[in-house]
């Protein structure tokens, strides 16, 4: 067997919250990516799963282990991402 290259995964757990939620009904998902993926790719995957989220891209905030993180932030294993997306007041 050879050492070349051998890609390493990461698992991360990410927060779903408003819109989300009720998309993928549940709060939270258990995704695994390679190492070197970012957090845009978290959106990336689950909107080739349920396109309506698409509309929701630019509005969508994201937070790392309770930490406001932009798009291309590459992500560790173990992380805590939240998906934050806009929120109405009343």
């Amino acid at each position: 067997m050879s050492s070349e290259l051998i890609s390493q995964d990461i698992q991360v757990t990410v927060k779903l919250f408003a819109i989300f939620q009720e998309v993928l009904a549940t709060d939270e998902l258990k995704i695994n990516l390679e190492t070197g993926a970012t957090v845009s790719q978290i959106f990336d995957r689950l909107v080739q799963q349920h396109p309506s989220l698409e509309r929701w891209r630019s509005l969508t905030r994201y937070a790392i282990n309770l930490n406001f993180a932009e798009p291309q932030t590459i992500l560790n294993n173990g992380d805590q991402v939240a998906l934050i997306p806009p929120v109405s007041g009343g």
